[in-house]
């Protein structure tokens, strides 16, 4: 970002953007202790998140929903792009262990959650801002959900990819739809006071 224009319209903005999105501290580019233990403190949210899940589709009882792309949502409006795509990588981390195709899906379809939601809000900084990037990040989701599930499930799950491809419409795609509504509108509701809590 440049830092030539020496307008007080500019240096406004530019102190709004360092608030908001800073990682530094002081804006010396610096992780100040507050942050790491926010980041921290997101991440241990996600992995217990992550475990929490419970099927919401009866056509389907074995794909589980989970609320940790809430957090991984919020956490990108609270601190920007960068930060979204920390949590969604290391709050999915555990899973390598039991299940390392269904954490591979969960940090790619994470990162195709919030990263663009994130580019979105830094953007439209304003409610309208938020919504149009809860969309952009739940389409691009949904997309990434589905070929992950075509290109990876294949290798764990002992069925061919002409099967896992049967099941999107009937299957994968009303799931991770309803998934991702869900993610949206909790968010939504309450992305502003968390950012303005753990920004103060």
């Amino acid at each position: 970002m440049s830092m030539s224009s020496h307008t007080p319209n500019a240096s406004a903005k530019g102190s709004r953007f360092a608030d908001v999105h800073s990682t530094g501290a002081g804006g010396s580019g610096r992780w100040s202790t507050k942050r790491i233990a926010v980041y921290a403190l997101f991440v241990a949210l996600t992995m217990v998140l992550s475990f929490l899940s419970f099927p919401i589709f009866p056509l389907a009882p074995w794909l589980k929903y989970d609320p940790s792309g809430i957090v991984v949502l919020v956490c990108g409006f609270a601190f920007g792009p960068s930060a979204a795509a920390i949590i969604s990588i290391l709050g999915f981390l555990p899973h390598l262990f039991t299940n390392p195709f269904g954490a591979l899906i969960s940090m790619i379809v994470a990162l195709a959650l919030s990263v663009p939601a994130a580019l979105v809000y830094r953007k439209m900084h304003s409610r309208k801002g938020a919504l149009v990037g809860i969309i952009v990040g739940a389409l691009l989701a949904v997309i990434a959900a589905i070929v992950c599930n075509v290109i990876i499930t294949p290798f764990y799950a002992h069925m061919s990819m002409a099967k896992v491809v049967a099941m999107i419409v009937p299957i994968l795609l009303p799931f991770n739809l309803m998934k991702f509504v869900i993610h949206g509108v909790v968010t939504f509701l309450i992305y502003k006071p968390i950012s303005t809590l753990i920004n103060k």
